[in-house]
């Protein structure tokens, strides 16, 4: 079986927790090695987790020669500036999302990533590989809710550290960034399309200056999406999908467990019933997925224009929640 081999940039808890062990079974790739800024953070963690090399700086990473693809969950306004350099030292690019910290870096990523054509990068939203939102957007495209007219989403969790990169602006903090751009995402993929206008209210935190509650209304030719993000509220995700002849529940949308069951409810009419899914790591889904479109040289499922378009929505939603004015994207 072919297979790409990981390098792992950055020992940030999701990369530890999540994505080393979701690509430690794929099908189509090996972590290979990991690195931190310094040595012994990355010795720990490639012990721990059985990582084979481990390296003391994101240079010496990028420069082995058995490293084909980095992942690199860093700090938001690292996002840019180091997968340029991942491309430059002629590897492929799986990012954490937000792509960067505006749709300019977006648009400086972009210009990047053509001066190397053979090379691969992807935005990684997870939330879209899991079979429970390849079903939600299936049962949408065969008519199974009638047509689809507006969309709700709701994630918040409590985070109130002032050493968090979360609530640290000049990082890339506060919700939108971190998990607003979720109900941003979600509302394209299911509509397809993008927003005309936009809509925002947006609370800033007066120590933290990061906005900690944000809601926004997005208006598609076709009809609607709202969501509400917040750093500072008790933890709760779920997603509602309504169309004129039925609705779709997903209860747990986005940090969807690897090892246990989920499911969604699908409302037609009167009849409402339960789908369920087997256990199922999206972050291992994903990495084969990016993979394979190495392997193959293949398009990657989600293209860098769909990281920059989702950039442009989230910053008219906090546009919009300064100004008070809708926004058109």
């Amino acid at each position: 079986m072919r297979t790409i081999n990981w390098g792992i940039m950055g020992t940030a808890r999701i990369g530890l927790n999540k994505v080393i062990p979701a690509l430690q079974k794929s099908s189509f790739g090996r972590v290979a090695a990991i690195a931190s800024r310094s040595a012994a953070p990355a010795e720990a963690a490639a012990q721990r987790l059985g990582v084979g090399r481990a390296h003391g700086s994101y240079e010496a990473l990028l420069a082995d020669p058995g490293v084909d693809a980095v992942y690199i969950p860093l700090p938001n306004h690292l996002h840019v500036p180091w997968s340029i350099r991942a491309l430059e030292a002629g590897k492929h690019v799986l990012c954490e999302k937000p792509i960067g910290l505006n749709r300019g870096e977006a648009e400086q990523l972009i210009a990047a990533a053509r001066r190397f054509p053979r090379l691969k990068i992807m935005e990684a939203f997870m939330y879209r590989f899991h079979p429970q939102w390849l079903a939600a957007r299936r049962l949408i495209a065969e008519g199974g809710i009638g047509r689809l007219r507006t969309v709700q989403a709701f994630f918040s969790y409590w985070n109130v550290d002032p050493q968090n990169i979360r609530n640290i602006g000049a990082m890339g903090g506060g919700g939108m960034m971190d998990i607003g751009c979720y109900g941003v995402s979600l509302s394209r993929f299911l509509f397809g399309a993008e927003p005309q206008r936009v809509l925002g209210l947006v609370e800033t935190d007066p120590a933290f200056g990061i906005d900690r509650l944000a809601s926004g209304m997005l208006e598609f030719a076709e009809g609607t999406a709202t969501f509400t993000c917040s750093t500072q509220l008790s933890a709760y995700q779920r997603v509602n999908i309504f169309g004129t002849e039925g609705r779709i529940e997903i209860e747990i949308p986005f940090n969807a467990p690897p090892d246990q069951p989920t499911r969604l409810w699908h409302q037609r009419g009167a009849a409402t019933s339960e789908v369920k899914f087997g256990a199922c790591d999206q972050y291992t889904v994903q990495g084969d997925r990016f993979a394979r479109a190495i392997l193959d040289d293949t398009p990657v499922p989600t293209p860098l224009e769909d990281a920059l378009a989702n950039m442009r929505v989230i910053e008219a939603v906090l546009a919009s929640g300064r100004t008070g004015r809708a926004i058109e994207p």
